[in-house]
């Protein structure tokens, strides 16, 4: 098991004043067979008039917040304890058909009904062609689940290159196919879009991922970075369960990642969103996180 403090901070700044900021930030992490949450707490500066937690269709804990006091600079952090163990899983679960996880194919499997919507195109995930036939290769017919799931994240961290620089927050996946290149967040929706191409049924899982420093390195406080994976349904008599994998790094999710949320795409658990009110015409943003081992 390892334990982990995780504070993100996110600062707004706007060149003229806001009078009204509404918001809704997923940030604290989920609670989970295999994740504790030992305390959370999320603040504004300044501070906000109204603040509250709630869950949201998929389970998530999502922060409500309105900061009525005029600003020009908004700070949102968000800080937590969380103890992480690496999730196993029944070898027979992994070791059955792909063909038999496919909710839409199969309505009659245990728990496919859970599963269908993340068996659909969702908003950032659109069903394109290139998809389906990328995705093809790593699932020939009869082929074990996980090895097949294993097999296309191994491809697209071998295909694809890790550059900040290739997309935008709102690329596509006909985009990261096209430049071959991408950030966490494209690998996720490109694995969603190859994974539901084929029948199966995937969700977007966003979170941190604890870094390690090079040899001889002190840590940097704030170095760290939000981070995004995918998980796919497993069918199995209780329901099923969901085997995470990130392409980014091409393993299973283990114990260095941390899961705050889980969607149909990042459009349903970006960090923080909302809406101002304002005369400002320029506006800036800067993130800072930190996980560090405890």
């Amino acid at each position: 098991m390892m334990r982990y403090r995780v504070r993100h901070l996110t600062t707004y700044t706007y060149d003229d004043e806001v009078t009204d900021s509404l918001g809704v930030a997923h940030l604290v992490p989920r609670a989970l067979p295999w994740q504790h949450v030992a305390a959370y707490d999320v603040t504004t500066r300044p501070g906000a008039s109204d603040l509250r937690h709630d869950t949201d269709f998929y389970g998530n804990t999502a922060t409500w917040f309105q900061v009525t006091e005029a600003h020009n600079r908004l700070v949102v952090e968000a800080t937590s304890e969380v103890d992480v163990t690496a999730p196993e899983h029944d070898p027979a679960r992994l070791a059955q058909p792909w063909e038999a996880a496919r909710p839409l194919v199969v309505p009659t499997a245990p728990g496919a009904w859970r599963a269908t919507d993340f068996a659909l195109p969702s908003a950032s995930v659109d069903q394109v062609p290139a998809a389906t036939e990328y995705a093809a290769a790593s699932f020939a017919p009869g082929r074990p689940l996980g090895d097949a799931v294993l097999d296309l994240v191994h491809r697209i961290h071998a295909d694809f290159d890790y550059d900040k620089t290739a997309t935008t927050v709102t690329s596509r996946v006909r985009e990261v196919l096209a430049s071959r290149a991408g950030v966490c967040q494209d690998f996720a929706h490109l694995a969603l879009a190859c994974f539901r191409s084929q029948g199966l049924a995937a969700r977007y899982v966003s979170g941190y991922l604890a870094t390690e420093p090079a040899p001889g390195r002190e840590r940097v406080v704030g170095a760290d970075a939000s981070h995004a994976w995918v998980a796919v349904w497993l069918p199995g008599p209780d329901g099923g369960a969901w085997l995470a994998v990130d392409p980014t790094n091409d393993h299973e999710v283990g114990d260095r990642h941390v899961t705050v949320a889980w969607g149909r795409d990042y459009s349903d658990v970006p960090p923080v969103k909302g809406v101002i009110v304002t005369e400002a015409s320029d506006s800036s943003l800067e993130v800072s996180v930190d996980v560090a081992p405890l």
